[in-house]
């Protein structure tokens, strides 16, 4: 499967659910485009934004079993969620692993070891600051020690004057 493909899969998998929907295309929005500027390989790219797609996967599952789409939680249960969703797209092993990977560590900012996971992580963060109305203290101190990227930190100045 290609990026399109995974794309509408995952649309149909979220079932209607179009916050979650909106949430996981913005943030693969901006994978793509921070990976593009960074110039990633095409399988680390690849990669990246089929993590992206699939970063949250297991939002629905936390809300009904935990009551909490809280980041342990996702990332504990979204590993799972995420092998059995790409077993039968043609990725490799290897490419599964990683995503899997990416998956389980989200919203875990220490250890991050690839571009993959750093720009998934501020990505991820470009949306969530806007969804979450974060308040532009947050914003700036999570810029200033999290973002790593010369794109991340352009797009974090360009959308929130950071």
């Amino acid at each position: 499967m290609n990026i399109s493909e995974i794309m509408v899969r995952m649309i149909a998998f979220s079932d209607q659910n179009h916050r979650d929907i909106n949430h996981f295309m913005k943030v693969h929005s901006f994978a793509h485009t921070i990976g593009v500027l960074e110039q990633l390989d095409d399988q680390t790219q690849f990669i990246l934004e089929t993590a992206a797609i699939v970063h949250d996967i297991a939002c629905p599952l936390c809300r009904e079993k935990y009551g909490s789409t809280e980041g342990k939680y996702q990332e504990m249960e979204g590993m799972i969620i995420a092998r059995e969703f790409l077993a039968d797209t043609g990725m490799t092993q290897g490419e599964i692993d990683r995503v899997v990977y990416l998956v389980g560590h989200h919203h875990t900012l220490h250890s991050i070891d690839g571009a993959d996971y750093q720009i998934l992580i501020e990505a991820d963060y470009l949306v969530n600051a806007d969804e979450g109305g974060y308040s532009k203290d947050n914003i700036r101190n999570f810029g200033e020690m999290d973002f790593k990227t010369a794109a991340g930190k352009n797009l974090l100045h360009a959308l929130y004057g950071i």
